[in-house]
């Protein structure tokens, strides 16, 4: 990349630019969108030595997100390193570097599954391609002022913690998801409030209702009927209606809850679907997500023998 000789010239206005990087696959065009709605204006795909160019007058009215990556043929860890710093030294401007990571299995999943090329892969395994551009990208990764691994993120999530860090207007509202998950494969990222659902009856050892999940009302009504569920629910919720006012009030924008039980099918589900929809009727806007049913809904199924009925569809 030839040397930028063209001047960025400060105003007195300071203006906030995100610059949005991170491997191919990790989910770099839904922040795009993500800061688009929230109010940026949004670039992709920008040639690292057209910023300059851009940047060059005064601020604009709007923050800025430009997407930075390997697509272009002037793009390189030392060249983006250079624009930073050099966009650092101006106090026309308030960059920061958005990074968003991904497993590395996850990324070789999601090429094979949407069967697109990897922008670096020419020929080889897109996992070479994997690894070769995780290489490059690792001391743009070690300046990130916001890291965000997607690995586990639906595109809900993303906005979701993307609004965190980047809402034009914060405190503004205060979104609440309320998320199901299995203590075996470990606590989801960025739970804030989460309880155990583990002491209360588990409809597994019910085999009419060990294929079925918390959403079906069967499931739901043999956790409701543990003595201790009631008490169990009402306590929580009235927690929850206490400190989320004093959220909103901090400038929170966004608060997830989990629920937490052996498999993640049942009770946690039971209750998240429960505790999601009280919410939802004292006023709060909220979403659901349950973690191991999308893990199952995403699994291959198991060839069909003619001899067991289609599993049922699960819908988070």
């Amino acid at each position: 990349m030839p040397a930028m000789t063209t001047d960025i010239k400060p105003d007195d206005q300071t203006q906030r630019l995100v610059l949005i990087t991170g491997p191919s696959g990790a989910g770099r065009s839904t922040a795009i969108n993500v800061l688009e709605d929230l109010g940026y204006e949004a670039i992709d795909n920008l040639p690292l030595s057209l910023v300059p160019r851009l940047l060059d007058g005064p601020a604009r009215p709007v923050p800025l997100a430009l997407g930075l990556d390997v697509r272009n043929r002037d793009f390189s860890a030392a060249n983006l390193i250079e624009l930073i710093d050099r966009l650092t030294r101006l106090p026309a401007y308030e960059p920061e570097v958005l990074f968003l990571d991904c497993a590395t299995e996850q990324l070789l999943r999601r090429f094979n599954e949407t069967r697109r090329r990897h922008p670096l892969r020419s020929e080889g395994a897109p996992l070479d391609a994997i690894l070769a551009e995780r290489d490059m990208l690792a001391p743009i990764k070690a300046r990130a002022d916001v890291l965000v691994d997607t690995s586990e993120l639906s595109p809900h999530d993303l906005k979701a913690e993307l609004a965190r860090w980047f809402d034009t207007e914060p405190g503004r509202r205060l979104t609440v998801s309320v998320q199901s998950f299995s203590y075996k494969r470990g606590v989801p990222r960025g739970v804030d409030t989460m309880f155990d659902c583990r002491f209360l009856a588990n409809p597994h050892w019910e085999p009419s209702l060990r294929p079925l999940n918390g959403c079906d009302a069967a499931v739901q009504e043999y956790v409701a009927a543990d003595s201790r569920f009631a008490e169990f629910f009402d306590r929580i919720l009235e927690l929850l209606l206490f400190v989320l006012p004093a959220h909103l009030e901090e400038g929170k924008a966004h608060l997830v809850i989990g629920f937490g039980c052996t498999g993640g099918q049942h009770r946690s589900v039971t209750m998240a679907e429960k505790m999601a929809d009280a919410l939802a009727k004292a006023g709060w806007q909220v979403s659901t997500r349950h973690r191991e049913l999308e893990r199952r809904e995403k699994a291959p199924a198991p060839a069909d023998d003619g001899q067991n009925a289609s599993p049922r569809a699960v819908s988070a």
